[in-house]
């Protein structure tokens, strides 16, 4: 058996010199100075440097670098630009492939690496000791104090002040603090500064990642931990002509580096941003005028708002305009012609609408905030929306149909008097000889269409065609643009009064025969009506309900204001003497605006759905 040969030991072959010396200096001062205006473009510079490093062949122009990676059309045209003037500078004759004077080695460290790493920093500093100099000194890890009238100060006192009132339920709405907060901020907390993406609202997940602030339940609910309540009781405690600074170190909460305040961390990566959010090093903003998250009127404002003014709460005329909305699925899928069209006259009849997702109804309308242009900013501020009280379902007869069969038209009808909005409407199309050829007869579809204006309370229009559901969506756009052009608008939260918070209002309105001017705002409307969110125990126990043939929505609604949940109904039959009071025990329940009652019929069944033991016979 031959011998094995033996190893050979020597030193790693060194990789030949950059062959395009040249372009390797123009990029390292692109990233150089990129580095110091803090702009992102310096990491896609060192990209480029480490594969123009890798190439082993001579570059003619910028333009044959456009097959290596991280060479886009924008490096190799300010590489073009930088050799023709190279060229003219020194003559057509120069040489590009020799190393000009002064620049970095293509090995260096600095050619190849942006910062050195954290990391590599905590080692040598570790190996340092106490050694004296800035760069010897140990990293510490420092409190997180926030900024004086940032959004995490601001957060944390409307949250400890708010525990401190006699009774309070210890926690807030997303809205409620906002409104609380805004006063105590000088950032907005629902526009964004110019040139940046973050509000003071950012800051409350560093909150949350820190375990100061606790998010539960949804609606989200927010409260102060054990820790944020120590740290508010400090800042509640300080002077506010001596509160606390936030000189960068403590502002961006545990900082393992000290650096004077105002520099850029260009090591940090974007997750840091993303978590610190407002909270990071930045110099204090001017405080935008009139930020108050709530109006005259007391009413919270749009947490969507795009701008900061006095009045932020309400639109007075002339400062809005009248929006169809238009569902997205009204315009795609299915028989795509048919929707087409449709599109097609609303612009032939000149109705400006906007194509969105609609969590519920086909069509409504927004009272948009009209939002001047800012000299400098490429788009203008989208401008708050509020929803004005007016949702057209839209039903073909194949629709309805098969919704009638699946069991979604009982749930669309609740979700549509559910949303908030106090005129559901239905709009349905091909009445007549269109139904005779579908699986449910006529008559049950009619029975159905009558049953949905007469006993649940909606309003039905019934049209033959999709030109003329159009028609009367450009009528009903003009209509009400007419009727609330000259009245001020006020944004309401459904947050904060429930579900049928605006009823004395709605039966006030039907008698004064005006329109309602107390409105929700588009995100909240929207986001409320997500069919398929987290839902509470009383919103299941409803659905269940509903399963019940023969009930309704509004029945189920009164058994919701007696027995709120399963437990409450249950622990009702075990209170009862008899089993004939228990089967009797909700037939009384009075429901509808007739105020009808439930029946002994369905109180039994309901009683033999909860309390029978086994199967149902």
């Amino acid at each position: 058996m031959p011998a094995a040969e033996p190893v050979r030991l020597g030193r790693k072959r060194t990789l030949p010199p950059c062959p395009n010396p040249l372009f390797l200096k123009w990029l390292t001062e692109l990233r150089d100075e990129a580095k110091e205006k803090g702009l992102k473009i310096q990491y896609t510079y060192q990209k480029a440097i480490g594969s123009l490093n890798k190439y082993p062949l001579p570059l003619q122009n910028a333009k044959e670098a456009k097959i290596l990676q991280n060479f886009g059309d924008g490096i190799c045209k300010i590489l073009d630009e930088k050799l023709q003037r190279h060229l003219r500078e020194n003559g057509p004759s120069a040489p590009i492939r020799s190393l000009p004077e002064g620049a970095p080695p293509p090995g260096r460290q600095d050619n190849n690496r942006l910062a050195p790493s954290r990391k590599k920093n905590a080692a040598g500093d570790q190996g340092g000791g106490g050694g004296g100099g800035g760069e010897g000194r140990k990293k510490k890890k420092r409190e997180y104090v926030p900024q004086k009238r940032s959004g995490g100060y601001a957060v944390l006192l409307a949250l400890y002040r708010q525990m401190q009132i006699p009774g309070s339920k210890g926690y807030m709405f997303k809205m409620e603090l906002q409104a609380e907060a805004q006063p105590l901020c000088d950032k907005s907390f629902s526009a964004p500064d110019l040139g940046s993406k973050y509000t003071a609202w950012s800051s409350v997940s560093t909150l949350i990642r820190k375990n100061f602030v606790i998010k539960t339940h949804n609606p989200a609910r927010y409260s102060l931990t054990e820790g944020g309540l120590a740290l508010a009781e400090r800042l509640e405690s300080v002077d506010p002509k001596h509160g606390p600074q936030g000189d960068g170190e403590e502002a961006t909460g545990e900082e393992e580096e000290e650096r004077a305040p105002g520099l850029v961390d260009l090591t940090a990566s974007d997750d840091d941003d993303d978590d610190e959010g407002e909270d990071g090093i930045r110099p204090p903003t001017p405080r935008a005028s009139g930020a108050g998250g709530a109006g005259p009127s007391g009413k919270v404002q749009n947490p969507q708002a795009a701008s900061a003014k006095p009045g932020e709460g309400r639109l007075p005329p002339g400062s809005y305009e009248i929006i169809l909305c238009v569902d997205f699925i009204e315009t795609t899928g299915g028989s795509n012609h048919r929707k087409q069209e449709l599109v097609k006259e609303l612009q032939r009849n000149g109705v400006r609408f906007d194509v969105r997702k609609l969590n519920v109804g086909d069509f409504l309308w927004v009272a948009r905030e009209k939002v001047a242009p800012v000299p400098g900013q490429l788009r203008a501020a989208a401008g708050r929306e509020l929803v004005l009280d007016y949702i057209i379902e839209r039903k073909r007869m194949d629709d309805l149909c098969g919704s009638i069969i699946d069991g979604r038209f009982r749930e669309q009808k609740f979700r549509m008097k559910r949303c908030g909005l106090r005129r559901p409407c239905y709009l349905v199309e091909e009445c007549g000889s269109a139904a005779s050829h579908l699986s449910l007869p006529e008559s049950t579809l009619q029975q159905a269409i009558v049953n949905t204006q007469v006993v649940d309370g909606f309003f039905v229009k019934r049209v033959q065609d999709v030109r003329e559901s159009a028609a009367y969506l450009t009528v009903m756009t003009r209509y009400l643009i007419r009727l609330y052009q000259d009245r001020t608008l006020i944004c309401r939260s459904r947050e904060l009064e429930g579900d049928r918070g605006g009823e004395e209002e709605e039966e006030e309105e039907e008698q004064q025969g005006t329109p309602s001017c107390s409105l929700i705002s588009f995100a909240e409307f929207n986001y409320g009506a997500i069919k398929n969110k987290c839902q509470t125990v009383r919103e299941v126990f409803a659905r269940q309900l509903m399963q019940v043939s023969g009930l309704s929505g509004d029945k189920a609604a009164a058994i919701l204001e007696q027995y709120g949940t399963p437990h409450s109904l249950l622990a009702a039959y075990e209170r009862c003497a008899s089993e004939a009071h228990k089967e009797k025990l909700l037939s009384c329940i009075r429901y509808g605006k007739l105020k009808r009652n439930l029946g002994p019929a369905l109180s039994r069944t309901i009683y033999q759905l909860y309390c029978t033991k086994g199967a149902l016979s």
